[in-house]
């Protein structure tokens, strides 16, 4: 049984990732956080995410329930991420982290970290559909080829903070590898004006925020007389917890170093 500590656990992702965890019969929840001035401090996590009573008491900080698991999940901002990832990194608790915003910085550090000091797994987003999603992707741009024109629509409540989204640039980075090409140099993440004639190599990625949408990704294939759409629409949080709820079973006792869920799903020669 590997035990738990949930990272921002009065948060909406919060709150179902430990609903996830204690359904998870791998996984025992020992332990949740918040930062130090929540209203939520001193409350049973069940209870303030509307699921009963669990007995663990979100607590203030990190530090203060660092030693109670083995795994801490974390989905909270890419700042306080990087100050988990060097309290996890001196205790040698394994990782799961589903926090958007890093940026290539960030993920070099995670990765120096991991590779030295813990296992840890990261990815913008990790439910099962999405990530067999980014499989598809690359295959589909792979086949295609350049006859076809990339764009990539997503939408997200009107509350995130951050844009495009994690999943988004993921997609597009799935898409340009499989067409050999590099997101940084082709991704136009913005279109107004005159604009000119669309390039050949860009790759679009633009962005929705609008009341309560919890996640929607489209990948545009188009060409000359037809294109092909793929879709993935998250209905809830639930999705998104799950798999990091599996992620957190996985990942304990594994080697040091930076896993996704490519790895978790066994996705990696999809």
């Amino acid at each position: 049984m590997t035990n738990v500590i949930v990272a921002g656990a009065a948060g909406r992702m919060g709150q179902r990732i430990s609903y996830m965890v204690q359904q998870n019969p791998d996984l025992t929840l020992t332990a949740a956080f918040e930062h130090s001035d929540s209203p939520a401090i001193g409350k049973d996590v069940g209870e303030n995410g509307g699921f009963g009573t669990t007995g663990v008491k979100i607590s203030a900080g990190i530090e203060s329930v660092i030693d109670q698991g083995d795994v801490v999940i974390d989905f909270t901002f890419h700042k306080a991420t990087m100050e988990f990832v060097k309290v996890a990194a001196d205790h040698g608790r394994a990782m799961v982290i589903g926090t958007t915003g890093l940026s290539a910085g960030d993920i070099a550090t995670l990765k120096k970290t991991a590779d030295a000091n813990f296992p840890c797994v990261q990815a913008p987003n990790m439910a099962v559909g999405v990530n067999v999603l980014f499989k598809l992707i690359e295959k589909t741009a792979s086949v295609l080829g350049d006859a076809y024109d990339v764009e990539i629509i997503e939408a997200h409540h009107r509350m995130k903070k951050d844009a495009p989204s994690g999943t988004a640039l993921k997609l597009g980075e799935m898409a340009a590898q499989g067409l050999g090409r590099d997101l940084a140099k082709v991704g136009v993440f913005e279109r107004n004006g005159m604009i000119g004639e669309r390039t050949d190599e860009e790759i679009g990625i633009q962005t929705i925020r609008a009341g309560d949408i919890v996640g929607e990704h489209t990948v545009y294939f188009a060409g000359a007389g037809e294109r092909i759409e793929i879709t993935h629409r998250a209905h809830s949080r639930d999705n998104f917890a799950r798999g990091a709820a599996l992620a957190a079973a996985w990942v304990f006792g594994r080697e040091n170093g930076l896993y996704t869920m490519f790895d978790v799903l066994d996705l990696a020669g999809f």
